[in-house]
């Protein structure tokens, strides 16, 4: 399921069933979750409720973090009530699922609260979705991505520390019910760190996290890190792209057992 802005159409958010059959892919008929000007869409898979849920920026609500979940059937999508869960300009959407709490844990920035970054548990009942306390942990969060460490039962934030200097940290949370917490700060970049992405490798039982490093050109840059506890112990860092790295993104391919990362590289025309 892909979620998106849909520019050709008053920004309206909007969501589309894919399905690949080989090599290739074929879509349904997108469908509109937010007839507003949309942005920041994310997306995450409660396999318990078998449910997607979408989160946004709902520009024609004051910029209001929204949450609305979807349902599939063939290649069809349909979605229940949108839930506001953040009632201030919000941005910089992250979210992911964790497989033991059964809960989408949402990891996001507030304007209003000198960019605080923010933590949320969301719980998937039919078509609805509810939230547990707010948790406001850092001041100057930004380029923030968070990943669920299966291995040891963690969410793992990533994010540019804009109150210590730019630097790429992690913190390692910890759901508990509807509440999360998280552990201390721990370096992965001492320079500046942009465009931060986040991913758990099953293979190796490591986080992975790909970024542009701003004091080296802005080169793409990965390093892998292990859990434990609420800390986490870091190798050395790699370019994988030694030119200008831009519009980030990371996955894993579980059948290789591999992640990917996909990238703009500066230095070519497109």
């Amino acid at each position: 399921v892909i979620a998106y802005k849909d520019a050709g159409d008053s920004n309206k958010g909007k969501a589309v069933v894919a399905t690949v059959s080989g090599t290739s892919i074929s879509f349904g008929t997108p469908a509109v979750f937010n007839t507003g000007s949309t942005g920041a869409c994310k997306i995450a898979y409660d396999a318990n409720a078998q449910k997607h849920v979408i989160i946004y920026n709902d520009s024609g609500n004051s910029n209001y973090g929204t949450a609305v979940v979807a349902t599939v059937s063939g290649t069809s999508i349909s979605f229940g009530s949108e839930t506001v869960f953040e009632s201030a300009s919000s941005g910089e959407f992250a979210i992911a699922y964790n497989s033991t709490a059964q809960k989408v844990v949402l990891f996001y920035r507030v304007s209003s609260q000198t960019n605080d970054g923010t933590l949320r548990v969301g719980t998937v009942s039919g078509t609805s979705i509810s939230f547990g306390t707010v948790n406001r942990f850092e001041n100057g969060c930004e380029n923030q991505s968070i990943a669920y460490d299966s291995s040891n039962d963690k969410m793992v934030l990533a994010y540019r520390d804009g109150g210590n200097s730019d630097k790429g940290v992690v913190r390692v949370g910890t759901v508990s019910g509807t509440t999360i917490s998280v552990g201390s700060e721990v370096e992965y970049e001492s320079g500046d760190s942009l465009r931060n992405q986040i991913v758990y490798d099953e293979t190796s039982e490591k986080i992975v996290i790909a970024y542009a490093e701003e004091t080296n050109s802005n080169h793409g840059t990965a390093i892998a890190g292990t859990v434990s506890g609420t800390s986490v112990t870091f190798g050395s860092k790699v370019v994988f792209n030694a030119e200008e790295t831009s519009y980030l993104g990371i996955t894993y391919d579980a059948s290789a057992g591999k992640p990917i990362i996909a990238f703009r590289d500066g230095n070519t025309t497109t």
